[in-house]
C-alpha cells in the first residue's frame, strides 16, 4: 500500500513540474487556477486635464492625483505610432476617479485604468461655454491605447466611461466634444443603435418633455447613480452628464422624449446594471 501511495505521489509530482515556479524563498503550483476568478481592471475611465501638457505632467506625477495614462495634444509619433505617456503601472492604484459610483459599484479608483487628456475644458464667454476640440492625433493615439487595454481585460463595452459618467455631481470631463461615437465606431465603448432609439421615440418629437421620474428610472438601472442625486440640481447634472456621453447637441440636463429613448436603447443592448 505504502509502495502505490508513494508511486501516486512521485507521478502527481512529475504532472505538476512544469507548473511549479520558484519565487524568492518559496515554490508555488499555478496547475489549479479558482474558476472564480476575475479581472482586477473592469473599467476605463477618460478625463480631460483642464491644464498644457507640463502642468498636467507636473500634477499627475506629484502626490495627489495620478492617471495611468497622459495622451499630449500632439502625441509624439515613432514608427507610425503615437506614443502616451504611462505614469502608473497598470497592476497599481492610481488615484484619477475620486469618489464615484458605476453599475452598481463604488471605489472605481480600485478596478479601473484612468487616461487622462491633455486639454483645457471650457471657458466661460458671454454667449456661454466654450469647449476645445480634441486633435484628431489625441483620439488616434487613444483608440489604439483604449482598444489595447479593453482586449487585454475584456472590458464591456458599456465600462469605457468618462468621468461625469461616474462623478456627475463633480466632474464634466471628457466634456460635450468628446467623441463617443466615433470610438464606438471602433468597438469601443456604448453607443446606443438608432432604429431602436427611434422605435422608442415612437414618433414623438426629440424635446419633447417627459416624465423625469421615468428618465431616472431607466438611467439607474442603466448603471448611474441616481440615489445619490437627492435634489433637483443634482439631478438634473446627472441627466446633463448621460446627454454630454450619448446626446451632446442640448446637454442642459432635462429630461426629453429623446434623452429617454436613448437610456432605453441602451438598456436593451447592454443590460441593466448588476
Amino acid at each position: 500500500m505504502r509502495v502505490v501511495v508513494l508511486l501516486a505521489m512521485a507521478l502527481l509530482l512529475s504532472a505538476c513540474q512544469s507548473s511549479i515556479e520558484a519565487r524568492h524563498g518559496y515554490w508555488v503550483d499555478t496547475a489549479h487556477p479558482a474558476q472564480g476568478a476575475r479581472p482586477r481592471i473592469k473599467v476605463v475611465v477618460i478625463h480631460y486635464t483642464a491644464e498644457d501638457f507640463s502642468n498636467s505632467l507636473a500634477t499627475l506625477t506629484d502626490r495627489e492625483v495620478s492617471a495611468h495614462y497622459l495622451i499630449p495634444q500632439n502625441p509624439p509619433h515613432k514608427n507610425g505610432k503615437g506614443v502616451v505617456w504611462q505614469l502608473v503601472p497598470e497592476s497599481q492604484l492610481a488615484w484619477h476617479a475620486g469618489p464615484s459610483f458605476w453599475r452598481g459599484a463604488t471605489r472605481i479608483n480600485d478596478t479601473s485604468v484612468g487616461i487622462e487628456i491633455v486639454n483645457s475644458g471650457y471657458r466661460r464667454t458671454l454667449t456661454g461655454l466654450q469647449w476645445q476640440p480634441f486633435t484628431p492625433q489625441q483620439i488616434s493615439a487613444l483608440i489604439a491605447l483604449v482598444k489595447d487595454i479593453t482586449q487585454r481585460y475584456g472590458i464591456a463595452a458599456e465600462n469605457v466611461v468618462g468621468h461625469s459618467d461616474i462623478a456627475p455631481q463633480r466632474k464634466q470631463d471628457p466634456g460635450p466634444l468628446f467623441p463617443w461615437q466615433q470610438l464606438a465606431e471602433h468597438g469601443l465603448g456604448a453607443w446606443p443603435e438608432q432604429a431602436t432609439v427611434q422605435r422608442y421615440l415612437n414618433g414623438r418629437a426629440a424635446d419633447e418633455g417627459v416624465d423625469q421620474a421615468e428618465l431616472l428610472d431607466v438611467l439607474q438601472r442603466y448603471g448611474y447613480d441616481v440615489a445619490a442625486a437627492t435634489t433637483p440640481q443634482m439631478q438634473r447634472k446627472l441627466i446633463a452628464a448621460f446627454q454630454m456621453h450619448f446626446r451632446p447637441r442640448d446637454y442642459r440636463g432635462i429630461a426629453d422624449a429623446e434623452t429617454l429613448a436613448i437610456a432605453r436603447a441602451l438598456s436593451a443592448k447592454y443590460g441593466a446594471a448588476q
